[in-house]
């Protein structure tokens, strides 16, 4: 998958890709920005397919690309390309090179599917985009028992600083804990154990959004820290 493209000299361009071998890698498609090129296409961000590459003294250069999914319905939409956009940035941000990232570009892959086929709320496909991908990270939260006790409870408030859900009994733990209702909950415990393929099939009501919303925000600013650009995109729409 094509994750960003930068422009290179008069006629090139730099693209990072997401691959199932070698994990996140950078190569250079030559002449990808002449008109009449045949890496022209391919060199485009969401561009999906197999990619036959050269491998330099210091880096990688791109022969040619069978691409199986340019998801064109993305880029006729000014929302749709905005989400697209983070998600590409997201993974860009957290995957590494020579690394096993085959799960995190199928989360993209079925992320952007689910974004073209809009059967959900795209603001539902970026929760659960973002809890799955910090999942694979290794960065999951502790969401199927209290992380101080270990037990289970009827009631659980979602804990930044704890990294999980906290009961009745050890909420004292964080006063800034989140209290999540028993659908929150459970959507949590969802999106985390299922695997990536039967993740974009359901719905939730307006206020298990919103809960989970404000859990996922937390959690990101304080385990990554980062500001993604193109969520100022996102804020303007």
């Amino acid at each position: 998958m094509v994750l960003s493209a930068m422009p290179v000299g008069d006629y090139d361009k730099r693209l990072v890709l997401l691959t199932k071998e070698l994990g996140k890698i950078s190569a250079f498609a030559k002449g990808a920005r002449r008109p009449n090129s045949a890496l022209l296409a391919c060199s485009q961000p969401f561009s999906f397919g197999e990619f036959s590459l050269y491998a330099g003294r210091t880096s990688y250069s791109i022969r040619s690309a069978d691409i199986s999914s340019y998801f064109s319905e993305l880029r006729s939409d000014v929302e749709s390309v905005y989400y697209g956009m983070y998600f590409c940035e997201f993974s860009e941000y957290i995957t590494k090179e020579n690394n096993d990232e085959k799960e995190i570009l199928k989360l993209l892959y079925q992320t952007l599917r689910a974004v073209a086929k809009k059967t959900i709320e795209l603001a539902l496909i970026r929760l659960i985009f973002e809890i799955k991908i910090m999942a694979l990270s290794g960065l999951a939260p502790q969401v199927f028992e209290c992380v101080k006790c270990q037990k289970n409870s009827e009631e659980y408030r979602f804990s930044v600083e704890s990294g999980g859900l906290l009961c009745k009994e050890c909420r004292a733990y964080d006063k800034k804990a989140i209290l999540l209702s028993t659908s929150s909950v459970y959507t949590l415990q969802y999106i985390i154990s299922r695997d990536v393929e039967r993740l974009f099939n359901f719905r939730v009501s307006g206020q298990v959004l919103k809960e989970l919303k404000a859990c996922a925000r937390s959690y990101l600013k304080h385990y990554l820290n980062h500001e993604f650009k193109s969520t100022e995109l996102l804020g303007s729409l």
